[in-house]
Order: structure tokens, then C-alpha cells, then sequence
């Protein structure tokens, strides 16, 4: 079961997430959060960014390891297109 903490919202609708569990979720400010609602329930999830340039390393290392060679244009195609198909979902 979960340890249920009380907070009070201000009267500009701010709202403070307790110490405990600011430290539990390594909140810390300008910390991005998700909000949902569903009926009288609000629930907050920590928005994880992914590293991009940590990501784009990765994918060069395995691009070099395969001898892969991608021009500027042909990248910028290939975002394009996935951008293109992510519009028609």
C-alpha cells in the first residue's frame, strides 16, 4: 500500500510535492512533469528527457564499427520521413 502525504494548493494553484518524496524521484527545479487526469484522480509523472547527444554517440560509434557513411542531406531526409510518418498516426 502507499504512504499517503497531504499538501495544500495555493490560491495560484501551485501545489508542493513533499521532501521525502522530491528526494525519492530526484525532483529538482525545472524538473518536467507529466499531469493526467482521470475523474477526481490527478496523477504526476517525472518526464524523462533522453540524453540526444549521448544517443546520436551511440548510433555514430555503430555507424563507424560498420563503416556506414551518412551525408548531412541524407540524415535530414531520414528525419523528415520520421516525422512525416509520426504526422499520419
Amino acid at each position: 500500500m502507499m504512504d499517503a502525504e497531504v499538501t495544500i494548493m495555493s490560491q495560484k494553484g501551485q501545489v508542493v510535492i513533499p521532501q521525502t518524496l522530491r528526494k525519492q524521484l530526484d525532483l529538482t527545479p525545472k524538473t518536467k512533469l507529466l499531469i493526467y487526469k482521470k475523474d477526481n484522480l490527478l496523477i504526476l509523472k517525472k518526464l524523462e528527457i533522453p540524453d540526444i547527444v549521448k544517443e546520436f554517440d551511440e548510433i555514430f560509434a555503430m555507424m563507424d564499427k560498420k563503416n556506414l557513411k551518412l551525408s548531412e542531406a541524407e540524415i535530414q531526409q531520414e528525419i523528415d520521413a520520421v516525422r512525416a510518418a509520426k504526422r499520419q498516426r
